[in-house]
C-alpha cells in the first residue's frame, strides 16, 4: 500500500512540476517565470530552465534581473555542454555588466568554454586556436587572479594538440612516401613550435625522409639532396650525442656516403657520354656543313651558267629570196 501511495505521490509531483512549467511558458509575469526557471535550474533541468530564461530575456531587459538571467543561462548552457553558446553568453556578461562582481568569473568561464569546445586533434582546430587566444586574454586582463593559476597549463595542453595535429599531418606524407612534402611539413612543425616535445621524433622522420629523397632523387637534384641529407645527419649528432638517434644518423650517413661515391662514378660516365655525344654531334654537323657548301657551290655555278646563256644573243637567221 505504501508503495502505491509513493508512486501516486511521485506522479502527482511530476504533474505539478510540468503544470508549473507549462503555466510559466504561457505567462507574462516575469517574477513567476523567474521563480520556475530558477527551480528548474536548481533541479538541473537545463533544457527547461533555458527555455524559460529565453522567455525572460526581453521581459527583464534593462532591469536588475537582467544580469541574473544572462549569468544563469550561460551556466545552464555550460552544464548542458553547449559550450559555444555558453562562451558567447559569459563573454557578453563580462563586457555588458562591467560593475557586476561576477565579471571576472564570467570572463574565466568564457575562456573555459572555448577550452571545453576544443575538438580532438584529428578534427578541425579552429576552436582550439580561439581557446588559446581567449585564455591568453584572460591572463592579460586578470594576471593576479586565483583562476589564472591553471591557465598556462590549459594553454600548454591546447598548444600540444596543435603541435600533434601538425606532426600527424607530416607523418601522413611520410607514410605515402612523399618524402619532399614530409620534410617540409616536419620542418614547419619545428618552426611553428620551437619548444615542441616531439623534436627528437621529428628529427628521426626528417633524417629518413632526407635520406630516401636523396637516394631516390632525379639525376639533376641528387647531388644537392645527398649533401643536404648528410649535413642533417651531422646536425642530429651534434644535438643528440651518444643517443640511439645519433647512432641511426651514423648508419644513414654511411649509406649516403656510399651513394655519393656511386653517384660520382655515374656522373663521370654521364659526362663521358655527353662528351662523346657532343663530338659525334659536331662531326655530324661538320659533315652536313660540308655537304651544304658543296651544294651551295653547285647552285652558284649553275646560276652563273644560266646567266651567261641569257646575256649572249643567238646569231641572226638568213633567208633565201626566191627569184622568178
Amino acid at each position: 500500500m505504501k508503495k502505491i501511495f509513493s508512486l501516486f505521490a511521485i506522479a502527482f509531483l511530476l504533474l505539478s512540476c510540468n503544470k508549473q512549467y507549462d503555466l510559466a511558458m504561457k505567462s507574462a509575469d516575469k517574477d513567476f517565470i523567474m521563480k520556475v526557471a530558477n527551480e528548474k535550474y536548481e533541479k538541473k533541468k537545463w533544457t527547461d530552465a533555458l527555455a524559460l530564461y529565453e522567455r525572460l530575456t526581453n521581459l527583464v531587459a534593462g532591469t536588475d534581473d537582467a544580469p541574473e538571467v544572462v549569468y544563469k543561462s550561460a551556466y545552464a548552457n555550460y552544464y548542458d555542454k553547449n559550450y559555444k553558446l555558453a562562451a558567447h553568453q559569459f563573454k557578453n556578461f563580462s563586457v555588458t555588466f562591467t560593475n557586476d562582481p561576477r565579471k571576472e568569473e564570467a570572463a574565466y568561464m568564457s575562456a573555459l568554454c572555448y577550452y571545453e569546445g576544443s575538438m580532438d586533434y584529428n578534427l578541425d582546430q579552429s576552436n582550439t586556436t580561439s581557446a588559446i587566444n581567449e585564455l591568453q586574454e584572460f591572463l592579460n586582463n586578470y594576471p593576479n587572479s586565483e583562476k589564472a593559476k591553471n591557465i598556462n597549463d590549459l594553454i600548454d595542453e591546447l598548444n600540444y594538440k596543435l603541435e600533434f595535429k601538425a606532426y600527424e599531418n607530416a607523418r601522413q606524407y611520410f607514410k605515402m612516401a612523399d618524402y619532399k612534402a614530409a620534410t617540409i611539413a616536419f620542418e614547419n612543425v619545428l618552426n611553428d613550435f620551437p619548444a615542441t616535445k616531439l623534436k627528437s621524433k621529428i628529427y628521426a622522420y626528417i633524417l629518413k625522409s632526407k635520406s630516401e629523397l636523396g637516394i631516390n632523387s632525379i639525376y639533376d637534384l641528387k647531388k644537392e639532396r645527398l649533401e643536404s641529407a648528410i649535413a642533417f645527419t651531422r646536425q642530429v649528432e651534434r644535438e643528440y650525442p651518444n643517443s640511439d638517434l645519433s647512432k641511426e644518423a651514423l648508419d644513414i650517413r654511411a649509406k649516403l656516403e656510399k651513394e655519393v661515391v656511386e653517384f660520382a662514378k655515374l656522373q663521370k660516365e654521364v659526362e663521358a657520354r655527353k662528351a662523346e655525344f657532343t663530338e659525334k654531334q659536331k662531326a655530324a654537323e661538320a659533315k652536313e656543313d660540308a655537304k651544304k657548301q658543296v651544294k651551295d657551290q653547285q647552285e652558284a655555278n649553275k646560276i652563273k651558267i644560266d646567266s651567261a646563256k641569257i646575256s649572249t644573243p643567238e646569231p641572226g637567221a638568213t633567208f633565201k629570196i626566191r627569184r622568178n
